[in-house]
């Protein structure tokens, strides 16, 4: 336990080192001394470091106004060298003590790594052909305190990365870049939904059902109106009310939030889409799907061949359809449609060697036979169809054979993607699905779906035929950007605190 303390002071020593920063709280008395502010003021940007970088044939001999923060001072008696970032990426700057003046060059000398600054300058391309900006006229816009760590890029403890991501992201500019992607993304998104009819749409974060997915959710109390509410878990009941009030297509991008395990793939809180197309069925979901993924891939990336963690995945439609049922007895050889009852399903479940620690219904053993013995299989992108009833308490019977409902599963990688429905929307089945999410919860199943007589109530007037689809926005970043965590694609991750 000692060596672990130990080991957590030294990684997080970069960000405490006391002698560096009183020495730079000495340099801050020291420039109000003098009358400067080292918490500057407005600075009126006319380029970025990128913008002069691919104009420089333009821009030579011209005057910018630039900002930034200064990453490496080189200091060569009465001229300096010095590296600027902005978010566009990083240019140098070049301080002369006979443009400057000594008061401007006093100020430069006093600056240090980290600080950030406004410069006015011109354009120039040194002897060695680097493109850089010679200081006409300098500001401090904000003293920093605390030194960058000298070794951060490349540093192996992670964790520290994700508690102080805003160090992650001046030092590491891949890290920059994958934010930049994921928002490129989300828009990506957004402007296929746009373009195919669909209305954006807010629905409530908090609750007073947690239902629409198989989760145990976080709980919270309103004191002024003395109740219980939860964090959504999911965003489907809402948007399929809005498709029984007569909004034909909507969708959302919104946080949902799950009280379960965290690992690579999962994170308590997460960004989902959800999107419902009134008349139409799960086939219209693959469809949309499909294309939907392919042409975001080609916006960011420009191709549908998608490279993760060294594996080419080719997202170009159609993808291939297996059914779930199928893929199981090709895998088990168990066929699920003749396995009885819970008692039945668990006996197979422990032949098989599975956790089942505090699952013994039917649709438990079945998610984990999946989860086990399926999903590995499915490592270019595909749909998983026609799941049982059992666990698909929101979907729509098979016409053929009730006991399989009209769902699917899109997979990549071993990780799903998308879960679609033909929506149920017959209200006496639903009322009786969600009484067998009750009796399953009773059952010891934390995540059954809790019942939600409002959204009964809502189907009883009626909710005309519908496909609906959720993906998870972070799992394709995560594609889409080579990322191989899920704290990778999220700004600011929840983790445990230190000590």
């Amino acid at each position: 336990m000692n060596d672990e303390r130990q080991n957590d002071q030294d990684q997080a020593a970069p960000l405490t080192d006391t002698s560096e920063m009183a020495i730079r709280r000495a340099k801050v008395d020291k420039l109000r001394d003098l009358g400067i502010d080292p918490f500057g003021h407005r600075f009126e940007r006319t380029h970025t470091a990128a913008g002069i970088h691919g104009d420089f044939t333009a821009l030579e001999g011209h005057d910018v106004a630039i900002a930034g923060r200064l990453t490496v001072i080189r200091k060569h008696g009465k001229a300096a060298f010095a590296d600027l970032l902005d978010m566009s990426g990083k240019i140098q700057v070049y301080a002369k003590i006979d443009v400057l003046g000594e008061a401007q060059y006093g100020l430069f000398d006093e600056l240090d790594a980290g600080d950030i600054v406004g410069i006015n300058g011109t354009v120039f391309k040194t002897r060695r052909g680097e493109v850089t900006v010679e200081i006409r006229r300098l500001e401090l816009l904000s003293k920093a305190l605390r030194p960058l760590p000298e070794k951060w890029h490349g540093l192996t403890d992670v964790d520290l990365r994700y508690r102080h991501r805003y160090v992650d992201l001046i030092v590491n500019p891949e890290v920059r870049e994958t934010f930049i992607r994921r928002s490129r993304i989300i828009s990506a998104v957004r402007r296929y939904l746009d373009g195919h009819g669909f209305v954006e749409v807010e629905t409530p974060t908090l609750t007073l059902v947690a239902s629409g997915g198989h989760a145990r959710p976080f709980t919270t109390h309103h004191n002024t109106l003395d109740m219980d509410l939860y964090l959504r878990v999911a965003l489907e009941l809402f948007h399929k009310r809005l498709i029984v009030g007569g909004i034909d297509r909507v969708y959302e991008i919104g946080h949902c939030y799950r009280n379960e395990g965290v690992d690579t793939r999962h994170s308590p809180e997460f960004t989902m889409l959800e999107l419902y197309q009134s008349f139409g069925d799960y086939e219209d979901m693959m469809r949309l799907g499909e294309e939907m993924y392919a042409i975001v891939a080609q916006e960011v990336l420009g191709t549908t061949k998608v490279t993760f963690q060294g594996k080419v995945f080719d997202f170009t439609p159609p993808w291939p359809r297996i059914h779930l049922l199928d893929a199981i007895k090709e895998h088990t050889g168990i066929d699920w449609l003749q396995v009885k009852d819970d008692q039945e399903a668990v006996a197979i479940g422990e032949k098989l060697n599975l956790d089942l620690a505090g699952k013994r219904t039917k649709g438990m053993v079945l998610d984990e036979l999946c989860s086990e013995f399926v999903e590995p299989h499915l490592v270019q992108p595909c749909f998983l169809l026609d799941h049982p009833v059992e666990i698909s308490p929101l979907a729509k019977r098979r016409p053929d054979n009730p006991e399989l409902t009209l769902r699917f599963e899109a997979f990549a990688n071993g990780w799903e993607l998308m879960n679609a429905f033909t929506e149920l929307n017959d209200p006496v089945d639903q009322r009786q699905r969600f009484e067998q999410q009750a009796r399953e919860k009773a059952k010891g199943n934390e995540e059954a779906m809790a019942y939600d007589e409002d959204f009964v109530t809502a189907l009883e007037y009626g909710m005309p035929p519908t496909g609906g689809l959720g993906a998870g926005i972070d799992r394709l970043v995560m594609l889409l950007t080579d990322s191989p965590s899920i704290r990778d694609v999220i700004f600011f991750p929840v983790m445990r605190p230190r000590g």
